[in-house]
């Protein structure tokens, strides 16, 4: 099935000569990917979206945006020579550090060790949201895989995003984990559209059961509405996939967690967005810089 955008041209993203074309017909609609701890499976979740999404004609982008041990290049395979530090240090554009992925997914590739957004000099800051403005109506969607946890740099990309898809898995810990990231996130009362992914479930009822718990507490302690969007099973291709540094929806198609995250991508992409409140890049980078002084930690 083909979920493209309908415009008066098909965008590539991969520049010819240093500058990024960008469609005025719409702007990007921008999700950030996030969880309460590490080793959920949200950054693999988030590739292998971004590929299913663009093997089905859907511009994508995703910047990985976690700042202390960014790896989306390594589960593609990929092997950047430059990466936000570089770009946030004015070395390279990011046309120079961008990496087409399978599919032409576009990789923004991240950079281990760098301080988080908000620990940025101004200076430097601005240099990196200038940039990436670029991609606004050039991509479709620009996914942003977040650091695991509940910080202050995570709490910033998803108020920026203004739409999560939060990861979790049956474990106590990570329920409590990711209850606990949706309590940081109403504490700003900013409009966050989340919907929640349960993975590796050994049976549907299990994540389902998950979802309900999570769900009805988040509405009832907090005020907010959590979105089921769907469960992944456990599935021993997904590992497989990791060792071959390749995307698991490319290359076990057929696997039970492939066709799960087929049909999650789907509604993820026809979900209830209305057009008219998708800021788009534009109003991510606007937002980022507008939202640093409001969070406290």
């Amino acid at each position: 099935m083909i979920l493209k955008r309908q415009t008066t041209a098909d965008v590539n993203i991969v520049p010819q000569n240093g500058n990024f074309p960008v469609a005025q017909q719409y702007r990007s609609r921008v999700i950030a990917v996030a969880s309460g701890k590490g080793g959920v499976g949200k950054t693999n979740l988030a590739v292998n979206i971004g590929v299913s999404l663009a093997r089905r004609g859907l511009r994508v982008a995703i910047l990985d945006a976690d700042l202390g041990t960014a790896n989306v290049d390594v589960l593609l395979g990929l092997h950047p020579r430059y990466h936000l530090h570089h770009l946030v240090t004015g070395q390279k554009v990011l046309s120079e550090i961008i990496v087409p992925g399978p599919f032409n997914l576009q990789v923004i590739p991240g950079a281990s060790g760098l301080p988080d957004l908000a620990d940025l000099p101004e200076v430097k800051r601005r240099t990196l949201l200038e940039a990436l403005l670029s991609l606004d109506g050039a991509v479709d969607l620009l996914l942003v895989d977040t650091s695991a946890g509940v910080n202050r740099g995570v709490v910033q990309f998803i108020l920026a995003a203004g739409e999560l898809m939060l990861v979790t898995t049956p474990e106590p810990t990570a329920i409590t984990d990711a209850y606990a990231l949706i309590k940081v996130l109403a504490n700003y009362h900013a409009p966050v559209s989340t919907k929640l992914v349960v993975n590796n479930v050994e049976h549907q009822g299990e994540g389902e059961l998950t979802a309900r718990k999570l769900t009805a507490v988040a509405e009832r302690f907090l005020g907010r509405q959590v979105e089921m969007l769907g469960t992944l099973p456990h599935d021993k291709y997904l590992t497989k996939a990791v060792r071959m540094q390749a995307p698991l929806v490319q290359h076990y198609p057929r696997a039970s967690i492939s066709v799960a995250i087929e049909n999650l991508s789907e509604r993820l992409w026809s979900g209830s967005v209305v057009e008219k409140n998708v800021t788009g890049v534009d109003g991510f980078f606007k937002r980022l810089l507008a939202i640093k002084e409001k969070i406290s930690w």
